[in-house]
């Protein structure tokens, strides 16, 4: 081994250090704000669906009525780690701090997979900066520590699923992680397209590796639900739209602009489905051409879906949050501060479901930088950069027989 090889190599270790430390740290800080704070009002939902999934199961439960509770639209992986939650909280340990345990862990496992992901395609310091403001992202912190719903756990796993497609070269394992994506939250489901054509690209066998894990997965998951209550699980979680809030992005744009209630309606309603389609277009596309990016594919679908999303939640400015990341630091350093002293303000009010007027405005700066990053994602995805000293390279799939093996750093 090469003197300069080793110490490449032991800049990664060192760096891989560096991160896991910081984001052990903030993990150990969102866990004493979950410990000591009450949470929203899903905090308390949560725990109330895991009582009644306590009674009927996690599968009967999207047909079981709930009086006073939102409606359970949550995919079937939830309903058994509320179950699984619930029994723990028998021991002693609070329900809302254990509800917002995965939300945190994730965190800490996105600062790590962000890393591995920038610094095969850039230098390892600003990978060690990538992962650094994933953990210390004022968007996270709120979001997980204090609100602790699943987007950040879902999010983390999609793009878990396209590191190990795409860098690790292990389709199984990307295919059941995809699986567990959508299983837990269904947002991810956008990005399922991209990895399924990225794993095409990489022939028939990656691909059959892929589909085999996924299916699998989601038999398991998703079957019984399926046979039981299949009308619920539809009404509940497959065509679920989100609340009717006003209060970020293209609906909120549509209302200052003077749009009339039934043509924001129209977009709710069935403009909700065109936008997933634009969504699994903006993936699908850069993963046809560039399958060596897919990480960065699918950090730009994330991010695209809640750039156009019809819904409003504060939770849900946690998506793109670690995809802006794996597309550069001043992505994501743009995106999270905007986003963040939004979430943080909010969050500091009685009820995040009404922002005032100022909070609007500056959500509408947040989707701009968020808009900017996504634009700096197609640029990274599409350019041709020649390799720096110290990059790793990163590897396409294993081409068709009549393609050419390609390598881009």
């Amino acid at each position: 081994m090469s003197v300069q090889t080793f110490g490449m190599n032991w800049d990664v270790r060192r760096g891989r250090v560096l991160v896991a430390a910081v984001a052990a740290v903030g993990f150990l800080g969102k866990m004493v704000l979950a410990a000591n704070t009450r949470g929203p009002a899903d905090v308390y939902f949560f725990s109330q669906f895991a009582r009644h999934i306590e009674k009927v199961g996690p599968i009967r439960i999207y047909a079981h009525p709930m009086r006073g509770l939102p409606v359970y639209n949550h995919p079937p992986l939830a309903g058994w780690m509320l179950l699984g939650l619930d029994r723990i909280a028998r021991l002693g340990i609070e329900f809302g701090t254990l509800i917002r345990t995965p939300a945190c862990l994730a965190d800490f496992a996105a600062a790590l997979l962000v890393f591995e992901i920038v610094r095969r395609r850039r230098t390892v310091r600003t990978a060690v900066a990538c992962g650094i403001g994933v953990t210390l992202s004022p968007v996270l912190v709120p979001a997980s520590g204090y609100h602790g719903n699943t987007d950040s756990v879902a999010v983390t796993l999609a793009l878990a699923a396209a590191w190990l497609l795409a860098d690790r070269r292990s389709p199984l394992a990307a295919g059941v992680c995809a699986a567990v994506a959508v299983s837990i939250k269904f947002v991810p489901v956008v990005a399922l397209p991209a990895l399924a054509v990225a794993a095409w690209r990489g022939g028939r066998r990656e691909f059959a590796r892929f589909s085999a894990g996924l299916t699998s997965v989601l038999l398991v998951l998703w079957g019984p639900v399926l046979l039981t209550v299949p009308g619920a699980l539809r009404a509940n979680v497959l065509e679920y739209k989100g609340g009717n809030f006003r209060l970020w992005g293209i609906v909120k744009f549509a209302e200052w602009l003077g749009f009339t209630n039934e043509s924001i309606a129209v977009l709710r309603g069935p403009g909700h489905f065109v936008v997933v389609l634009i969504c699994v277009a903006a993936g699908v596309w850069p993963a046809w051409r560039r399958p060596d990016r897919l990480p960065l594919a699918v950090a730009v679908t994330l991010s695209v879906l809640l750039l156009l999303s019809t819904a409003s939640g504060v939770q849900y400015l946690a998506w793109p949050v670690a995809a802006l990341f794996a597309v550069g630091v001043w992505e994501g350093l743009a995106y999270s501060v905007l986003a963040g002293v939004l979430a943080s303000w909010v969050y500091t009010i009685q009820k995040p479901t009404r922002w005032t007027y100022d909070q609007q405005v500056l959500g509408a700066y947040a989707w701009a930088a968020l808009l900017l990053g996504i634009a700096s994602g197609y640029r990274a995805i599409f350019a041709d950069r020649t390799a720096r000293p110290g990059e790793a390279a990163v590897h396409a799939p294993a081409p068709r027989a009549e393609q050419t093996p390609t390598s881009v750093n």
